[in-house]
């Protein structure tokens, strides 16, 4: 199977440098190129992009209006996967509307979006494939008439349960409820840290705490930000997410 070709399209000079990176790195993902305004994006699509990480908010049209025309072309791609901080009813809304791939929230890890695109390249290889042309059991036509193809990450509906609920209660392998706690601990919902200080506090090496910070990340306990420096890779740092009630 080819290598799926990807344009990152981000305001964010940092932003696109990064996902492009990890786009790079995921195997199986071409980075052919990258764009800063929704123009630029319209005019770098052809027959050569099969997949856009598309941000929301562009300096000249919204992401919204991007799918809007490119849907307007082609109604058949290339997909979307939209990579935004937006998380507003009517921007989700219209973004599911024009049939995305997905829908990750910003700020998300590297493993976060790598876990997404072999989600998307095992739909599209099914979509491309004799699967599509298989009948359906019952479950499945359920969860497609409740879901579709589409999964939205809202970090808000994944909260997992109480720490508490020890190794049944959905943590990962080789993860522990008591360390858990401890990186909990050592977080703040104001003043973001990074993995070497959440480790130094914990008495951890940095790579657990990192394994600890992800699974945060990805089940929403958390929030995550880069610090963009003049040189090198940016800083990731981690805060306590607010509450859906505050």
């Amino acid at each position: 199977m080819s290598e799926i070709r990807v344009l990152v399209v981000d305001d964010d000079p940092g932003a696109r440098a990064l996902h492009g990176r990890f786009i790079a790195e995921t195997p199986g993902f071409d980075l052919v190129g990258t764009a800063g305004t929704g123009a630029a994006a319209l005019a770098q699509v052809t027959g050569d992009v099969d997949l856009l990480l598309l941000d929301m908010r562009l300096p000249d049209i919204s992401g919204v209006e991007v799918l809007h025309r490119l849907r307007a072309v082609d109604a058949a791609g290339p997909d979307v996967l939209v990579i935004s901080s937006s998380r507003d009813q009517v921007t989700v809304r219209q973004a599911l509307a024009a049939h995305v791939a997905g829908y990750l929230i910003k700020p998300f890890t590297q493993e976060v979006l790598r876990r997404r695109l072999e989600e998307y390249a095992a739909r599209r290889s099914a979509r491309d494939g004799s699967e599509q042309d298989r009948p359906l059991a019952q479950g499945e036509v359920d969860r497609l008439l409740a879901t579709g193809t589409i999964r939205v990450s809202d970090r808000t509906e994944e909260r997992p349960p109480a720490l508490s609920a020890g190794p049944t209660g959905g943590l990962p392998k080789g993860l522990a409820d008591v360390t858990l706690a401890r990186v909990m601990a050592a977080l703040d919902p104001v003043t973001s840290r990074s993995a070497s200080e959440v480790a130094t506090a914990c008495a951890l090496s940095r790579a657990t705490a990192r394994r600890y910070l992800e699974h945060l990340v990805a089940t929403g306990v958390i929030d995550l930000a880069h610090r963009y420096g003049k040189r090198g890779r940016p800083q990731v740092l981690y805060r306590l997410a607010p509450s859906p009630d505050a």
